[in-house]
């Protein structure tokens, strides 16, 4: 007998087969409970859905798909103000504005699928793949042309999975990779990571602890969250305007969703000088691994505070003292994220161009929308 292979589209978290969590066993990122937040709390320009691959009537696979309007952007990003972000911005309207991501935009990582240990992850990403273009058709129906299809992010060892005829029109790319920090079997509390940094680096390390003094850290639960909610807000968006890129703008309920439906798995933890919230930064406790999410600062107080690099040494220090073995510190900020003992992580996607002609030229259009980050990796340890 041959097995029959097909998958479901869906849109909301209620009708996932009930054995959808089981799979999504290895990462939160795939489960039910936020998922749900998805469906509550996602970005204004983004619509959601949820793939289930079934050989015969079992649940084989699972996947999160996003489709991102980038018109429905008031802004890409203003840091870089030139000639090149103008014609840039025009491209992305014009030719790139409508994409299909399978997998996670929000995050950094494989958090897009996961198969059952049974099956074969090359059927299962071909099975993706026709899942994808039928998304694309009902989206056509809409009036909805979607430019491009991606799927991201995967480390070296999780790509060769896309060696399948499915992805052979498929560009693959590098990007800005992702930094994770490990944490040395011998490190039992946070004091033992300090003293295992260089004098270099422990002397920074001091140096940015007392440039915080004054400023007081605290946990904060749901309740805070929703007095803060406003100002929370405007933090996370004076970063997020200032970054590079942008493809999305959180909305203003995404943290307390987040702590209604994840609870003690979400921290947030804000930062007060004179009483008044300055600063909060965010981790998903994700198995025995820690994934950073978003964070906001007053940029004036940051600079003079060493805010940032306070929060990354707070992070460390959490994940250390409560036994976590590695912490995703995603991109950006590379080398400063390298500085606290981060290391890069090579990340590939696999893109694809509706347009045919453009499609072929996806290698040379790719180096120029996403140009390559010069930065220099530090090793902070003895």
């Amino acid at each position: 007998m041959t097995s029959s292979l097909h998958f479901k589209i869906q849109t909301s978290t209620s009708e996932l087969n009930q054995d959808w969590n089981t799979l999504a066993q290895s990462t939160i990122f795939l489960q039910t409970a936020y998922l749900k937040i998805l469906e509550n709390a996602a970005p204004q320009n983004m619509t959601c859905y949820f793939i289930s691959l079934f050989e015969n009537d079992r649940l084989v696979g699972i996947a999160l798909v996003q489709f991102l309007d980038l018109n429905k952007l008031s802004s890409f990003g203003e840091r870089d103000k030139c000639v090149k972000k103008s014609i840039r911005n025009v491209v992305f309207r014009n030719f790139c504005s409508h994409v299909l991501f399978i997998g996670n935009n929000m995050l950094t990582g494989q958090n897009a699928f996961q198969f059952h240990a049974s099956f074969d992850p090359k059927k299962g990403v071909e099975l993706l793949q026709a899942a994808a273009e039928e998304i694309k058709k009902t989206l056509k129906k809409k009036g909805i042309k979607v430019h491009i299809t991606t799927f991201k992010d995967f480390n070296e060892l999780e790509s060769t999975q896309f060696s399948v005829p499915a992805f052979q029109s498929y560009y693959r790319f590098s990007t800005q990779p992702n930094m994770i920090f490990k944490a040395d079997p011998n490190w039992h509390t946070f004091d033992d990571y300090v003293s295992a940094l260089s004098k270099k680096y422990r002397d920074q390390y001091k140096r940015c602890r007392k440039k915080a003094e004054g400023i007081h850290k605290q946990k904060m639960n749901l309740d805070d969250i929703l007095a803060y909610e406003e100002t929370i807000y405007a933090l996370y968006h004076h970063v997020a305007q200032n970054a590079p890129f942008n493809t999305f703008f959180l909305p203003k309920n995404h943290f307390s969703e987040l702590k209604k439906n994840l609870k003690d798995l979400f921290l947030f933890y804000g930062y007060f000088e004179d009483g008044k919230l300055i600063g909060f930064n965010t981790l998903i406790k994700n198995g025995n691994q820690m994934d950073t999410y978003f964070l906001g600062y007053d940029e004036t107080i940051q600079r003079e505070k060493m805010l940032y690099l306070n929060m990354l040494y707070d992070m460390i220090a959490y994940s250390i003292n409560k036994g976590f073995k590695e912490i995703i510190f995603a991109r950006t900020a590379l080398e400063i994220k390298s500085s606290v003992g981060a290391k890069p992580e090579e990340m590939f996607g696999y893109i694809h161009h509706s347009n045919s002609i453009i499609n072929s030229k996806m290698d040379k259009l790719f180096c120029y929308l996403e140009p390559k980050t010069e930065w220099q990796e530090r090793n902070p340890f003895k």
